[in-house]
């Protein structure tokens, strides 16, 4: 009679590994994205500082408002980027700007925004998510989660491949990767740290690794070679001031 219980115990430890195992790669973002917030990004007016510049975001019913704001020699320059455009004021005045520039202003001014409210863009229409496997970093274990833009409406930047590391434990995103092609190429490692809730979204600042020669490197490697010491640190990516109000 005693094997009943130890088979039920079993039969139940199977399942919750069986379970955990059958987790795809979307599913596995939606937890990650309501770990760090959820909902609460859909109807947020965030305001932080970096590297000296003023950014702001507000967003309500699938609609975003995306500024950053810069103070120096020439005054002030004010960029907004809205869903459907680009403006840019300097001394508020209009400035007219040709299509390149228009862009190139605007994915920076969009880059920002994205890798601060990490991870609530990676359910954008143009991303593909993928599960490529499982990793240990300092003796925690990851689910290893590769993403790609399809071309319409991935930016200019579509090409470029990212990796996520995510806790399997709480769902944090607690190092990332990214392979650009822009300029001479490169790849970037980031690992989280100093995460902060504020008004229940979940901040990190980053450490900014980068892997060199970096054209034949796996980005699936990267968690050994940062492990390993052999990644080389560029900087730290600092965010201040940073402040939300729910807008209901």
């Amino acid at each position: 009679m005693r094997l009943l219980p130890i088979i039920g115990f079993l039969f139940i430890f199977i399942s919750c590994k069986q379970e955990e195992k059958q987790l795809t790669a979307q599913q596995i973002i939606d937890k990650t994205i309501e770990t760090a917030g959820g909902d609460k990004y859909d109807k947020a007016k965030i305001e932080f500082t970096f590297r000296k510049n003023k950014y702001t975001s507000e967003r309500k019913n699938g609609l975003y408002k995306l500024t950053r704001t810069i103070n120096d020699s020439l005054g002030e320059t004010f960029d907004v980027l809205t869903n459907s455009s680009f403006e840019r004021q300097v001394d508020g005045v209009k400035v007219s700007l040709s299509d390149s520039l228009s862009n190139l202003y605007s994915n920076s001014v969009n880059s920002v925004h994205y890798f601060v409210q990490l991870p609530y863009g990676l359910n954008d229409e143009a991303v593909n998510k993928k599960l490529v496997g499982e990793a240990e970093i300092k003796g925690k274990k990851y689910y290893e989660i590769e993403v790609t833009f399809a071309q319409e409406g991935g930016g200019e930047d579509h090409e470029d491949i990212y990796m996520y590391w995510i806790n399997k434990d709480d769902f944090t995103t607690d190092y990332l990767a990214y392979k650009f092609y822009t300029g001479k190429g490169g790849i970037r490692f980031r690992e989280a740290f100093n995460p902060n809730f504020v008004k229940g979204i979940r901040f990190v600042d980053y450490k900014n690794y980068k892997a060199e020669p970096w054209e034949n490197v796996d980005m699936k490697s990267l968690d050994e070679l940062f492990t390993q010491g052999k990644l080389e640190l560029l900087s730290e990516i600092i965010t201040e001031d940073i402040s939300v109000d729910i807008i209901e």
